[in-house]
């Protein structure tokens, strides 16, 4: 049996221990969608599977999702502060992302790197119901994770629950997705790569940088994302970062205490 590998992650989708149907069903059918295989778990540890089928990576349908089991951790999905930051746009206080990216409502968004989809709930939040917020991830096993959460997560208000349930998700490379758009039809395209130094204080994203697409930034996905985009290209990097200047960001932007900052391109009036 010849299984995938995504990322650094060699890959099989199986279940819990004791998998209610509905869960294995799930599992089955993520694992058509990905072209992994299904393995049934019985009562293998994750350890005797990742033995027995010479992988570092389970998918893991359960109860509520999916989960991805890496050597570095497990990651579900969770809107994380993806809540407090909603909580406190409705409570009219600055968001540093969505000022960098103009958002209004009825704007539409393409996040080219989806990672957990924080970011995206933020901005399906801010869009509204008219709206439109595309996610792109290169990785399918996070996509499947994310896509998963994103259409069955209960968030703690319904104005949570809607702005996850808005979000579209693709599993593709970023800049091939972005030459197969026609020009202008997006208003904000927007990135956040994995940082080429990382926050020693986010260890939690360690499960995350382990199946994450490493790449960096290029000049020519720039150059698409700003053929593609209508108003704003936005990139999100540490605060000292020199990906700014390599890739021609004029604008930079961010709290004045914050470990992160916002490369803005504008492209139209914004």
């Amino acid at each position: 049996m010849e299984q995938e590998q995504h990322g650094s992650c060699r890959a099989v989708v199986t279940t819990s221990r004791k998998p209610h149907a509905a869960s294995e069903a799930l599992a089955r059918q993520t694992a058509a969608r990905l072209s992994l295989p299904y393995v049934p778990r019985g009562t293998l540890s994750a350890d005797e599977l990742r033995a027995r089928y010479g992988v570092s990576c389970l998918l893991v349908a359960r109860q509520g999702g999916l989960r991805l089991e890496t050597p570095e951790g497990e990651l579900f999905f969770h809107p994380n502060m993806s809540h407090l930051r909603v909580k406190n746009l409705r409570k009219g206080q600055r968001d540093n992302m969505a000022a960098a990216m103009g958002l209004r409502s009825g704007m539409s968004v393409l996040d080219g790197t989806l990672g957990f989809g924080a970011d995206a709930i933020v901005a399906s939040f801010v869009t509204g119901e008219k709206g439109r917020v595309v996610g792109i991830e290169s990785s399918p096993l996070i996509e499947a994770v994310v896509h998963e959460g994103l259409a069955h997560f209960a968030g703690e208000n319904a104005v949570m629950t809607a702005a996850m349930r808005r979000i579209e998700t693709h599993c593709a490379d970023a800049l091939t997705f972005l030459r197969a758009q026609p020009a202008k039809s997006f208003d904000v395209v927007y990135f956040d790569p994995m940082f080429r130094h990382p926050l020693l204080a986010s260890e939690n994203l360690n499960p995350l940088r382990y199946a994450a697409d490493h790449r960096a930034a290029t000049p020519e996905l720039i150059a698409e994302a700003r053929r593609v985009a209508r108003h704003r290209v936005v990139m999100k990097e540490t605060s000292k970062s020199g990906e700014f200047v390599r890739l021609g960001f004029p604008e930079v932007v961010g709290g004045k205490y914050s470990p992160v900052h916002y490369g803005v391109l504008r492209v139209g009036k914004s």
